[in-house]
């Protein structure tokens, strides 16, 4: 069973998303907060797979929250889920090691779809935030970017390359090994390696960075 937290000061919302979560045979909600330092104590004190953020929270925001978990709990996974689908809170939230961002208006079985890529080690990005970053990457500023990613990617070896265009697509470390012919548990000594010498959190800033270097 995938272990979900989910954080909204608003209990119509949360008990929407536990029923929609609910739905799912191998997703179990085991516990809500009301705020973003509930949500960080909750996540620090409870076994939890995935944490269902929203940003706008009393107390503690989500986007604080996220961070404060990340050193807190680092095996949990963390959506933002939210109604702001503005450029700067997704760009935020993957820069704080999100593992995706979704809006509250999407499609219930977009959400399911969201927790269990996360819980899976795999990144999860709305439409609306796919959009707000490939226009960053179009942006002017892409050059420098792209020029300082190539130049921290230049420093992995061709099979770290592999596997890190593989996080790009979003596979699985089980499904990595199956392309590359690996083992699973090699391919997660290869993306520890790989986060490494990219000096990168999660493998979304790693794919993020892979982007920015045009591979």
């Amino acid at each position: 069973m995938i272990r979900v937290l989910v954080a909204d000061d608003e209990p119509l919302i949360r008990a929407g998303i536990r029923m929609i979560l609910g739905s799912a045979d191998d997703i179990d909600v085991v516990a809500e907060a009301q705020d973003g330092r509930e949500a960080v104590d909750t996540a620090r004190s409870t076994a939890v797979d995935v944490a269902l953020l929203d940003i706008q929270m009393p107390v503690m925001d989500g986007l604080t929250a996220l961070a404060e978990i990340g050193r807190a709990a680092p095996r949990t996974r963390v959506l933002i889920l939210t109604t702001f689908g503005e450029r700067d809170n997704v760009l935020r939230a993957l820069g704080h090691g999100s593992a995706g961002f979704l809006l509250k208006d999407s499609a219930p079985q977009e959400l399911i779809h969201a927790v269990r890529a996360a819980a899976t080690g795999n990144a999860y990005l709305s439409p609306t935030a796919t959009r707000h970053v490939v226009d960053v990457l179009a942006s002017p500023a892409a050059t420098a970017r792209r020029e300082e990613a190539q130049r921290r990617l230049a420093g992995l070896t061709t099979r770290e390359r592999e596997v890190l265009d593989l996080l790009g697509e979003g596979l699985s470390n089980a499904d990595a090994g199956a392309r590359l012919h690996m083992s699973e548990a090699t391919v997660k000594t290869y993306v520890s390696r790989i986060l490494a010498k990219l000096d990168c959190d999660n493998r979304v800033q790693a794919a993020l960075l892979a982007r920015d270097a045009g591979r």
